[in-house]
This record gives structure tokens, C-alpha cells and sequence, in this order.
């Protein structure tokens, strides 16, 4: 069975299946081949084939595939990580040799998108590395001069998985100055496994890194137990470290128990803390419940918090009258907020009764530019959307 027949296979999972079975049976040759045929895919079709492809040509011919990657312009960006990532699962030494020799081949795989997009290729060399052989992992990362704290950190980070005291105890290899990020990820992972301990080596930290250390901790905590992790987080003094484990346990506790998630907001003091967390709040409350969600967040008075309740509430809500958001919408106070969640109420109106919506943002107080994008159909922000943020 060969690509076209598979793209036909009704069920995604079985498509999955059966292109990792294909590419399985190839030789390094063949597997070229059907690399020249990803640029006939659909969009989609070709992501997903071109991760199972090159992730088994890299595990047969790396050198090859790599070789190839840089035939592809920018679609080349999007596979090296993955041809990378596959090589160091099987053979991270010469994974990493051909780093060394060829360092410009992999200088902005630390941005842009893909699917390792914000990671360094020295992290994904020592993050498969130390699932095979930590120490042998950490002594290169140690060696490296470019993207040194990032490698040892992954090292770190994978260790902590399994065995966050001897990765504890890896980080004693590290300089000070390197040491926060991969502080929170053992600490993430002991809290995780367990809380007692975790705090018992948190303690032992510099006292600059104790509050963060602790924060990821609790985070830790808050996927096994939010119950728990909300308990800690009455504990901890107010700051940036708190505010983020407010977020952390709402997100979990929302999952389980939204009502129990928005109560304990509620009964917290940071209006950072409580604005940053109804992103993770609302939009699992909606789903499930979105006139209790929309009643929580009209208990709170006019203002920031409220705002971002309610603006969280109408960019999650896919099922309610677009014509009803844009009403809850007009409650808002920061006007920026406000024209930004009228604008998209609006859009979405625009496709279901375009008559009633086109006459509502002809009067509307939005500007010219967001009205020309929605009556045309271009959406609040002339396609797409975007995310949103405090």
C-alpha cells in the first residue's frame, strides 16, 4: 500500500498506522523518493507525513535525510529538528558530532514554529541522550561553548523524570548562573512524585531560587492533586512565584472541579493572579457549564478582573448566539478589551446573519479598520484571529 492509497484510508489513526508501517518497509532511497512527493500533500496531510518520514530517515540514513533537509527552503526548518531527534534517539554521539561540524544548520531551530519550535538542537541532542546514558549526556552538554545551559538543562529536565534526587545531585555539575531554569524542572518533577521531599531540597536552595523552585513544585503537585497544590498555595508568600501557582492549580482544579477551581480564585488577593488565571478557568468552564461560568464572572465589580472573566468567556464561547456576546461584551470597561471582544462577537455574527450584524457594526464605536475587516469577512484582525493575553 502506497502513499495515495493510504491518504485515502478513512480514520486518521489508521492513516497514522499505516504511514508508519510504509515508511517502515522503505530503504534510504525509497524514502527520498516519497520525500519528493510531500510537496503534492494537502497543507495538513503533509506535516503529519512529513514527521513519520523524516523521523525514519533519520533513524536509517541520518547524514542523507539531513542532506535533503536543506533541498526543502523553508519547509527544510520544519523537518531538521525531527530528522535530529530521531538520529540522537538512535545514535546521539554521531547526532552530535554532526552538530558540532555544522552548528549554522541548526542556528534559528531556537525559534520560529515547528514542532520543536523554542528549543536548541543541543537540547534535543542531550534530552535523548540522557534517556540512554545521563552521565554521558551531561559530560557533553558540559563541553559545549553555544547553547551549553540549555543542553544541561534538558539533561536535567529528563533525569528528573524518573529520578529527580540524582538529578538533584546532577546539578552540582552546573554554574550558578545557569542553574534557575533547571531548579524548576527538578523541582516540577520532585513535587510531582513527592511533595515532602521536594520542599525538604527546596529548602537547601539558594534563597533567591526558593520561591520559584517552589512554585513549580506545587505545580508538580497540582496535576496528581490540585486539592492538595491549593492547600500549599495558602502557604507561600505573595509574589510572581505565587501568581503563577495560582494559575497552575486553577488550570488543574478546573478540569475536575470548575465551581471549586473559581472559588478558591476568588479567595485570592493578587488581581494579577486572578486575571491571568480566568484563561485557564473560563474556557473549561464554558464547555461544560457557560451560564454558570458567564454568573462567576459578572460576580465580580466592574473593572479588570471582570473584564478579563468576560473576555475569556466570549473568545471560548462557540456555542452561543454571537449576538448575545456582543451584548456581554458592551459591559466590558477597558475600552481596548471591549472593541476587541465586541470585534469578535461581531465576526462570528457577520457568518451566521450577516444583515443584523453588518447594521449592528455600522453604528458600532469600533474603528474603521476593524469594521472594514469584519463586513468584509476578513474577521476582527483581517483573518485568523489571534491569541490574547492581560
Amino acid at each position: 500500500m502506497g502513499m495515495e492509497e493510504i491518504s485515502r484510508m478513512p480514520g486518521n489513526s489508521d492513516r497514522i498506522k499505516a504511514l508508519l508501517d510504509f515508511y517502515a518497509s522503505l530503504t534510504p532511497a525509497q524514502l527520498e523518493e516519497e520525500a519528493r512527493k510531500l510537496e503534492n500533500l494537502p497543507f495538513n496531510e503533509r506535516m503529519m507525513a512529513s514527521v513519520l518520514l523524516f523521523g525514519r530517515w533519520a533513524e536509517k540514513d541520518p547524514t542523507a535525510a539531513m542532506a535533503f533537509s536543506n533541498t526543502m527552503g523553508g519547509m527544510g526548518m520544519f523537518v531538521r529538528p525531527t530528522i535530529l531527534q530521531s538520529w540522537a534517539s538512535v545514535d546521539p554521539a554521531n547526532a552530535a558530532k554532526y552538530y558540532a561540524l555544522n552548528p549554522r544548520e541548526f542556528a534559528i531551530m531556537g525559534g520560529g514554529r515547528g514542532p520543536m519550535r523554542g528549543q536548541a538542537a543541543s537540547s534535543i541532542i542531550a534530552g535523548e541522550w540522557a534517556r540512554q546514558d545521563p552521565s554521558a549526556a551531561m559530560a557533553w552538554a558540559s563541553s559545549l561553548t553555544l547553547d551549553q545551559a540549555q543542553a544541561m538543562n534538558a539533561v536535567v529536565g529528563e533525569v528528573a523524570k524518573t529520578d529527580p534526587k540524582k538529578a538533584a545531585e546532577m546539578l552540582a555539575t552546573m554554574s550558578s548562573t545557569d542553574k534557575s531554569d533547571a531548579y524548576q524542572a527538578v523541582a516540577a518533577k520532585y513535587g510531582a512524585l513527592n511533595f515532602s521531599e521536594a520542599q525538604t531540597w527546596i529548602r537547601s536552595l539558594p534563597v533567591e531560587e526558593q520561591a520559584e523552585a517552589l512554585a513549580s513544585a506545587i505545580a508538580g503537585l497540582s496535576n496528581n492533586d490540585p486539592q492538595a497544590a491549593a492547600k500549599q498555595v495558602a502557604l507561600m508568600e505573595a509574589g510572581s512565584a505565587k501568581d503563577g501557582a495560582i494559575s497552575d492549580v486553577v488550570k488543574d482544579l478546573a478540569r475536575l472541579n470548575p465551581q471549586a477551581a473559581a472559588d478558591f480564585l476568588k479567595q485570592q488577593d493578587s488581581e494579577k493572579a486572578q486575571r491571568s488565571a480566568m484563561n485557564e478557568l473560563i474556557p473549561t468552564w464554558v464547555a461544560q457549564n457557560a451560564s454558570a461560568a458567564l454568573d462567576y464572572a459578572n460576580s465580580f465589580a466592574a473593572g479588570s478582573i471582570r473584564d478579563s472573566a468576560l473576555q475569556s468567556y466570549i473568545w471560548s464561547n462557540n456555542t452561543a448566539n454571537p449576538a448575545d456576546l456582543v451584548k456581554v461584551a458592551e459591559t466590558m470597561t477597558d475600552e481596548g478589551d471591549r472593541n476587541r471582544s465586541v470585534g469578535i462577537a461581531a465576526a462570528r455574527w457577520m457568518r451566521e446573519d450577516a444583515a443584523a450584524a453588518k447594521a449592528y457594526v455600522e453604528q458600532s464605536t469600533l474603528s474603521d479598520n476593524a469594521k472594514e475587516h469584519i463586513l468584509d469577512g476578513r474577521g476582527m484582525f483581517g483573518g485568523g484571529g489571534r491569541g490574547r493575553g492581560n
